[in-house]
C-alpha cells in the first residue's frame, strides 16, 4: 500500500503545482478498500499499483465533491477540505484529482480504461440521484439500491473487474464480487450511522436522516409502521433531531427490526459474493468481505 500512496503523490506532483500537492496532503486517506481489492486480485506489479493509485485518486475526488454537496465539515473524524479551505478549493482539487486520474488511465489497456471511466460516469449519476432522493422521504427500495449501486458499488465493481483483467482472470466473477461488496459496504455504513456514537463516527449520529437521506434501515422500518407512526417518522425527516426524537426513531427500528433486516440483507449480499469466488484462488477476498460485513465501524 505504501507504493500506492507514493504513486498517488507522484501523479499529483507531476502537475508541478505546489499548492495541489499541499492540498492533497490534507485529504484524509481512508481505508483504501478499492486499492486493497486490486492488489489482492492482481498482485503487486507496476501496472496494478498504477491502477490502484488511479482508482483511489478518483475516489478521493468524489469524496471531496460529496462533502461539498452534503455541507459536511468532517471526514473520518477530521476536518474536511471544504471546512478548512472552502467549497471552491475543495471542488477544484476534486477536479484536479479526477482529471489526473483520467489522464493516467490512458496508459492502461483500453478495456480497463473504459471499465473504470464508465464506472465514474455511473458514480456521478449516483451522486445526482442521491441529491434528488433527498427532496422527500423515499419508500422505494429499488430506487435506493440503484442509487447506492451507482454512487458506491459501481467503482468497486469496476476495480475488481479491471484487476481481474490485469491478472488474466474471469472479470465477470470478480465484478459480481465487487458489486456485492460495494452494496454491502454502503448498507453497513448506513447502519453504522444509526448504531454508532457521534464520537466513533466523527459526525453526529443519525446524520443521514437529518440530511434527508432515506437509507435502508429507515425504509424497512417505515414499511412496518402503522399510519400514525409513519406520520411521525415523516415529520422528522430532514430536520434537526433532539435526543427524544432520536430515541423514538431507534425504538421504532428495534420494534420493527428495521436494522436487523438491513443487516441481514447486507450479509446475504456478502455471502453471495463469497459463493461466487469459492472456486477461485484464495487471495484474501473472503477475509475482506467478512471483515466488512462484521465490522463495528
Amino acid at each position: 500500500m505504501e507504493k500506492v500512496e507514493n504513486a498517488m503523490l507522484e501523479m499529483v506532483a507531476s502537475l508541478k503545482d505546489a499548492r495541489s500537492v499541499e492540498l492533497f496532503h490534507q485529504v484524509p486517506k481512508g481505508k483504501r478498500l478499492r486499492a486493497k481489492l486490486i492488489l489482492k486480485i492482481a498482485g503487486a506489479s507496476e501496472e496494478s499499483i498504477r491502477l490502484a493509485a488511479i482508482v483511489e485518486l478518483i475516489h478521493a475526488a468524489s469524496l471531496l465533491h460529496d462533502d461539498v454537496i452534503d455541507d459536511a465539515f468532517t471526514r473520518r473524524g477530521e476536518a474536511s477540505l471544504n471546512a478548512l479551505f472552502g467549497n471552491k478549493t475543495a471542488i477544484m482539487l476534486g477536479d484536479i484529482l479526477y482529471s489526473k486520474g483520467f489522464s493516467a488511465l490512458t496508459f492502461l489497456p483500453q478495456k480497463i480504461a473504459f471499465t473504470i471511466s464508465n464506472a465514474v460516469s455511473l458514480l456521478s449519476v449516483g451522486e445526482l440521484l442521491d441529491v434528488e432522493l433527498a427532496d422527500a422521504f423515499n419508500a422505494d427500495e429499488e430506487r435506493y439500491m440503484d442509487m447506492i449501486y451507482k454512487k458506491t458499488a459501481s467503482l468497486i465493481e469496476a476495480s475488481a473487474a479491471s484487476a481481474a483483467m490485469l491478472a488474466g482472470k474471469n472479470p465477470d466473477i470478480y465484478a459480481l464480487y465487487g458489486r456485492n461488496l460495494g452494496l454491502a459496504f454502503q448498507i453497513i455504513d448506513d447502519i453504522l450511522d444509526i448504531t454508532q456514537s457521534s464520537e466513533t463516527l466523527g459526525k453526529p449520529s443519525l446524520n443521514d436522516f437529518k440530511e434527508g437521506k432515506t437509507t435502508l434501515p429507515y425504509l424497512y422500518t417505515y414499511r412496518k409502521l402503522d399510519a400514525k407512526d409513519r406520520s411521525v417518522l415523516l415529520s422528522l425527516f430532514a430536520k434537526p433531531l433532539d435526543e427524544t426524537q432520536s430515541a423514538w426513531i431507534k425504538q421504532k427500528m428495534a420494534e420493527t427490526q428495521g436494522l436487523e433486516d438491513a443487516l441481514s440483507f447486507a450479509k446475504k449480499l456478502g455471502y453471495e459474493a463469497l459463493h461466487v469466488i469459492s472456486n477461485e484462488e484464495d487471495v484474501g477476498l473472503g477475509a475482506i468481505m467478512r471483515e466488512m460485513i462484521e465490522r463495528k465501524f
